[in-house]
């Protein structure tokens, strides 16, 4: 069986695993619902949240469509930042000294308190949600990049200089195609956490998008819609990071996944 058809198998099998694991979460939603009644406002059932999807089907679709441009464009420029980063550190000793505190201190300071400030600066529109996507996307890239370039195999080191190779030769040819598995990984987190960004700042301040219809429905008590948004929400999160792992498996193709049967 070739390597095409055994990425194809996992990537399926995947899909249905998580289709089977949302399944059962219904399941145990409407029984929960059905044994306790409680108010709709409080926890509606899964048959009220997805007739509400269906009725308001034409709004929920369009804002769905302004959040996941939000994901998709945060997710590539934190990924083309986290990258550059890690190239830097990795290659001049200043980068190193300077960069590096600042992408940890990135870190340190809450998503809530940053998201006024990029809504002043950058407004109501999708630029204050994309970066918020940014800044969140930014650091796991980069920080698995740089801890794969850091933890290279001496081997290949010792290879680059018998070939006489210059420090960024021995970088891009050598080091980083080491540290792929190592980026691959930031990347699956950072799929899996993209939306926080986009969600936060719509929280904060939007005309449009998930985040802004959760927020609004919630003020009127409409826990159905609130239901709804998250659904479409975990769906967009759960395609993406489906469709990452595809390309990530294509892309890394020389450190396959292997898969552990107890």
């Amino acid at each position: 069986m070739s390597s095409n058809q055994n990425r194809l198998e996992f990537f399926l099998s995947s899909f249905l695993r998580k289709t089977l694991t949302v399944l059962v979460l219904l399941s145990i939603w409407a029984l929960l619902v059905a044994l306790f009644k409680p108010a709709p406002f409080i926890l509606p059932g899964p048959v009220a949240v997805f007739q509400t999807l269906f009725e308001k089907w034409n709004s929920l679709f369009f804002h769905s469509g302004i959040t996941l441009v939000e994901i998709i464009l945060g997710l590539v420029l934190g990924t083309a930042l986290g990258v550059v980063t890690a190239l830097l550190v990795n290659s001049f000793q200043f980068a190193r000294q300077h960069i590096m505190p600042v992408m940890v201190a990135s870190q340190a300071l809450p998503v809530f308190a940053i998201a006024p400030l990029l809504v002043l600066w950058f407004g109501l529109g999708l630029g204050s949600k994309i970066a918020m996507a940014t800044l969140i996307i930014y650091f796991p890239v980069a920080s698995a990049l740089n801890d794969g370039l850091q933890r290279a195999d001496g081997n290949l080191v010792d290879l680059a200089r018998l070939y006489c190779a210059s420090p960024w030769q021995t970088l891009i040819h050598f080091r980083l195609p080491a540290a792929m598995p190592s980026l691959a990984s930031g990347l699956r987190v950072a799929a899996t956490v993209a939306p926080i960004g986009a969600i936060v700042g719509e929280w904060v301040g939007a005309s449009g998008g998930l985040g802004y219809v959760i927020n609004q429905a919630n003020a009127r008590m409409q826990t159905d819609t609130v239901f709804a948004g998250l659904f479409l929400l975990v769906i967009m999160v759960l395609v993406l990071r489906s469709l990452v792992d595809f390309a990530l498996d294509r892309l890394v193709h020389w450190a396959p996944r292997t898969q552990i049967s107890l």
